[in-house]
């Protein structure tokens, strides 16, 4: 970690927690290893269903006579969900986070079920907001979790364990969702996780009531809501939906639900997020600012790389999907690495060399556009990249945790998923509305789609993404605070 320690009160605090355990004890130690396999099993099952729903996602609209709706389809689930971050993060602060964790679960397989058992496209798209309020609160309880119920040198460890969850979906969801799909009908896709998720539960609920449940103890204050922070967050979702549904639609009269979108998403995020956020003032600003600046430059670039080999390439969906696949294993040897007790004083650092690994790859991926260069380049510069954001994306969360007192833990992480999330629906919605304006055509996973693209359109995706996650390593500067 960066050489910035925390107060004395807030190790005071944390140490009253019931986190304390013995110095030798790991996150598969008998202590935390009934915790640590349940929730990591959570994390795991939401990741596969991320990955599988996309397979499945266009059969559905075409039997749900749905496809003009297909994108709402996304976009719902995006902006329930940041209602749910915030939301999850006033609940966990104030009473625990037991509570929030076990509704999103519920939210989330209630919404699959909705949408699984759908007959009209309509009612699929309302499940998927149900299943967005869901994840919202599941993804920062399960942050308050860990810095309630693991102690600081535990946390990057278990923030591993999460990223390495997302590598066996990352390869395998698509494939399995695809065959699914095909041989039992795409419904089973949605209807059979819920009952997957009982016996991570199961584990995991017992330790988070022991734990983790309640309030911080000393921490004072009153168990109410925020009704504030609820006002900016029913704002921010509203104006994230009107943005996204502007940037589908690039007529002029869609500008006006654009400027709408964002009158009101743009003070309702300046409320929500640490105060700097936006000028990168240093410690905790800078922080949930690098989270936004590395998920949202490197996922918009990301969504383009298929589109990119099957289009400009003449490879096949399948293989310019697996170009991708190698990224899954080297993002979590990233989140590995900087787990590793040796590395600590060096956090900084680790975040400094993750960004420039990211800006190289984004600015390296349109390289492919030369027909000289070899395709499966692009996947090596990702393999790069995805491993550089390894570094980066658990060191914020650790950062966070750390830089966070006991009571706030919960308003913080959600400001972290915050800026997470709303960088990727902005930057995604310019790429996209670059993308289009430059003769780019029809964002689908189609060959002869070639014709009706240009190499320019997507150098215009890429190479302004490589700048914001060069600017990102400018932020990485800004982690330490400096004291006299």
């Amino acid at each position: 970690m960066t050489a910035l320690e925390p107060r004395d009160a807030d190790v005071a605090k944390t140490s009253a927690l019931p986190s304390a355990a013995a110095p030798e004890e790991s996150v598969l130690g008998r202590s935390y290893r009934a915790l640590s396999i349940g929730i990591v099993s959570v994390v795991l099952l939401i990741a596969f269903e991320a990955t599988a729903v996309g397979t499945a996602m266009p059969v559905a609209a075409r039997e749900l006579d749905g496809v003009s709706l297909y994108a709402f389809a996304f976009s719902g689930y995006f902006t329930t969900s940041l209602f749910g971050m915030v939301l999850s993060g006033q609940w966990s602060d104030r009473r625990g986070p037991l509570a929030p964790l076990t509704c999103g679960i519920a939210a989330f397989g209630a919404g699959l079920l909705l949408s699984g058992t759908a007959g009209v496209m309509w009612l699929f798209i309302l499940g998927r907001a149900v299943q967005g309020l869901g994840g919202g609160l599941v993804i920062v309880a399960l942050y308050v979790v860990v810095g309630r119920a693991y102690p600081e040198r535990l946390r990057p460890a278990i923030m591993a364990a999460f990223a390495a969850s997302w590598v066996v979906p990352s390869i395998v969801g698509p494939l399995a969702s695809g065959a699914v799909t095909e041989h039992l009908g795409w419904r089973w896709v949605f209807v059979g996780i819920p009952v997957l998720v009982l016996l991570p539960l199961g584990l995991a609920l017992p330790q988070i009531r022991r734990r983790a449940a309640g309030p911080v103890p000393g921490a004072g204050g009153d168990a109410s809501f925020d009704r504030r922070r609820i006002r900016l967050a029913l704002a921010i979702s509203f104006g994230a939906g009107l943005l996204q549904y502007a940037a589908q639609d690039l007529r002029w009269i869609s500008l006006v639900p654009g400027l709408l979108g964002a009158g009101l998403l743009v003070p309702a995020a300046l409320g929500l997020l640490p105060r700097g956020t936006y000028r990168a003032a240093r410690g905790l600003p800078s922080v949930v600012l690098l989270r936004g600046v590395a998920a949202g430059s490197f996922i918009a670039a990301e969504s383009f790389v298929p589109l990119m080999l099957v289009t400009q390439r003449g490879l096949s969906p399948t293989l310019a999907g697996f170009s991708l696949a190698a990224g899954g294993v080297t993002w979590a040897l990233g989140s590995w690495v900087q787990s590793r007790p040796r590395v600590e004083p060096y956090r900084e650092r680790l975040t400094t060399t993750g960004m420039v690994l990211v800006a190289a790859a984004v600015a390296a991926a349109p390289s492919v556009l030369i027909h000289s260069v070899p395709a499966w380049t692009l996947a090596v510069a990702w393999a790069f990249g995805c491993f550089g954001m390894g570094l980066v994306i658990s060191s914020t969360s650790v950062l966070l945790l750390k830089l966070s007192a006991p009571e706030e833990a919960g308003t913080n992480s959600a400001a972290l998923q915050i800026s997470d999330a709303l960088s990727n629906v902005v930057l995604l919605s310019l790429g996209g509305a670059a993308f289009a304006a430059l003769g780019g055509g029809a964002l689908s996973h189609i060959p002869t789609a070639a014709s009706a693209s240009t190499p320019g359109a997507f150098a215009a995706v890429f190479l302004p993404m490589a700048a914001v996650a060069l600017a990102g390593v400018w932020v990485t500067r800004r982690l330490r605070v400096e004291t006299p």
